[in-house]
């Protein structure tokens, strides 16, 4: 098998333009492709050598987005918005994120410092736009003690 490199997250939305607004002012995304399927379209932003691949949400909770044959509900992922755990960021300064921000977003919890772990670690955890829940963290190091297997 070649080598595994990172492609993107497919995110639902509700609104793709509010979406796209959000993941392009406050974390420097920018548009990089439109595929247009006719009714509907996936934009896709780039920030360095990750993507986002934003669709339109199907209505029905487990219904195809627009532009998916029905035949393949589920077969891509969920169709309804917000259907993930998190997205995680880095930065250099939550508080500055924070203050940028300003009510653009829900705080769902912290800013949670983790100097017991990692010193300087700070997390916050913020709503986009569709209910996706994106995880904003400083300092976080990995440890070097691991070997590349993890153990």
């Amino acid at each position: 098998m070649g080598r595994m490199v990172w492609s993107h997250v497919g995110l639902n939305c509700a609104d793709q333009k509010t979406t796209e607004e959000f993941y392009t002012r406050y974390f420097g995304f920018a548009r990089a492709r439109v595929v247009d399927l006719g009714d509907s379209r996936i934009v896709f932003l780039r920030k360095g050598d990750a993507y986002l691949e934003l669709f339109a949400a199907g209505t029905e909770p487990d219904g195809p987005a627009p532009g998916v044959p029905s035949s393949a509900v589920g077969g891509d992922g969920p169709q309804a918005p917000g259907r993930m755990r998190h997205l995680a960021f880095q930065t250099g300064s939550v508080d500055a994120f924070l203050a940028e921000l300003g009510d653009a977003a829900e705080v769902t919890l912290g800013p949670l410092d983790f100097d017991d772990f990692i010193c300087g670690w700070r997390t916050v955890w913020v709503r986009d736009p569709d209910g996706v829940i994106v995880e904003v963290s400083q300092g976080y190091e990995d440890d070097s003690s691991h070997d590349k297997d993890g153990v």
